[in-house]
């Protein structure tokens, strides 16, 4: 007899005070919202799915990029067992991946559709324009941008990093909103297609994965790349050892995140993470992990690719079609720099008053970390709003930077997804 995957099964819609059961509303739908949306849909719990599966690892990369992670650390979280990428790949009669082997981004894209077949079924392809408290108090709605409206019992806010990427003030006001193909300064998260700027001058500003291998790309493409880095120098990830000797694993054990007694300890307990004060958390989630390029990546940088360290851009200006940079280096010298394009590769922001489809009572009424604009959440990732959960980098200020990466999935999918089981056996007010 074939086996019916989760969400072929017949819900347990239960009725309160004589109503169904309002859905669960999952706005997104990468990593984070399809493992939520598996479990709960295990669970028996009616959900509704928000959002274009991997949206943003479609549309927010470029082309011939890889993931960071190695393979053992992007699985996304399935309620039973076969949900790996490991099992996809299997399933797909591709060789397997270890370690050594960078991850396509294409190839994690296809994994993420194929999951959210087996685990999640519908997903529907729209926006949310608004959530705000229902009227009365019990429960949220949702407007869609289709118009469409519904009562929902709890939403997840599993968006990623949409809306919240950082460009400086000094590149900002050359980088206007929208389309990022004729503008003097663009986001990476802008591209998809970098060979655009074949024959062309770019700076790439940052010193991060997302700089490095979009300065590599330009290169191979015929972009007449360099890369602008504040710190002093370039730090790559270590080549991985397929068999560690017993003494580096106890001296600096594994972890999704990489080796070390400070990432295993808060990759193994987030929770313990969300318990310590808020000024050691917000240290943990920004200098736990400093940027840094790919072991595989470096080949195609180094002595490649004109890095120029310790330097900071500290003013920008439009002249004719090209842009005029003033750049400050090593004892304060100055001197400017003119490309025709400037890729900030700045990471994101985290502030909830960017998430735009939150109504503004919502986003007033939402407790912050101290010292940050990210949400506090509760041990099941529920925010002083009833019924709004964040997940995600949202949640990183919260339960550290594990919750920054594909590998935070398994740990938040399981815990929100226990703490609607339970809500769901008290009435609907």
């Amino acid at each position: 007899m074939t086996q019916s995957l989760p969400w072929q099964r017949p819900l347990r819609e239960e009725a309160f005070a004589g109503r169904r059961e309002p859905p669960t509303v999952v706005i997104g739908a990468g990593p984070y919202g399809l493992s939520i949306a598996a479990h709960l849909r295990a669970l028996g719990r009616p959900v509704r799915v928000f959002g274009e599966v991997m949206g943003s690892w479609r549309h927010a990369m470029a082309t011939g990029m890889f993931l960071k992670s190695t393979p053992d650390a992007v699985d996304l979280s399935a309620p039973e067992p076969g949900g790996r990428l490991a099992d996809f790949l299997q399933a797909h009669g591709e060789r397997a991946l270890t370690e050594l082997t960078p991850i396509p981004c294409d190839v994690f894209v296809r994994y993420g559709q194929w999951f959210q077949k087996r685990y999640v079924g519908e997903v529907e392809p729209v926006r949310a324009a608004s959530v705000d408290r229902a009227p009365g108090g019990a429960g949220l709605a949702v407007r869609l941008d289709d118009g469409q409206e519904l009562a929902a019992r709890r939403v997840v806010v599993a968006t990623g990093l949409n809306g919240l990427a950082h460009v400086p003030a000094e590149l900002a006001r050359l980088a206007p909103d929208g389309p990022a193909a004729h503008a003097l300064v663009s986001h990476t998260s802008q591209h998809t297609d970098l060979s655009r700027y074949a024959g062309r001058r770019v700076a790439v500003v940052g010193g991060g994965q997302s700089a490095l291998e979009s300065a590599a790309l330009l290169h191979e493409a015929g972009a007449d790349a360099q890369v602008l880095v504040r710190e002093r120098d370039l730090l790559w990830g270590d080549t991985p050892e397929l068999a560690r000797p017993w003494t580096r694993r106890v001296t600096r054990p594994g972890s999704p995140l990489g080796s070390g007694w400070i990432l295993a300890a808060v990759c193994r307990a987030p929770g313990g993470v969300r318990r310590l004060p808020a000024a050691a958390r917000l240290l943990l989630f920004r200098r736990a992990l400093r940027p840094s390029g790919g072991w595989w990546l470096r080949d195609r940088v180094e002595g490649v690719v004109p890095v120029r360290t310790a330097c900071r851009v500290v003013g920008a200006e439009a002249a004719g079609s090209a842009v005029r940079l003033e750049l400050a280096g090593r004892g304060g010298a100055a001197r400017t720099l003119t490309v025709d394009h400037v890729l900030a590769a700045t990471g994101y922001r985290l502030d909830v008053d960017a998430l735009s489809f939150l109504s503004p009572g919502v986003r007033r009424a939402l407790a912050l970390v101290p010292g940050s604009k990210a949400p506090r959440l509760s041990a099941a990732f529920e925010s002083s709003v009833p019924g709004l959960y964040f997940t995600g980098s949202l949640a990183a200020p919260t339960f550290g930077p594990m919750l920054r990466f594909v590998a935070g999935a398994e740990y938040t999918a399981a815990r929100v997804a226990r703490a609607a089981g339970a809500a769901s056996r008290r009435p609907v007010a």
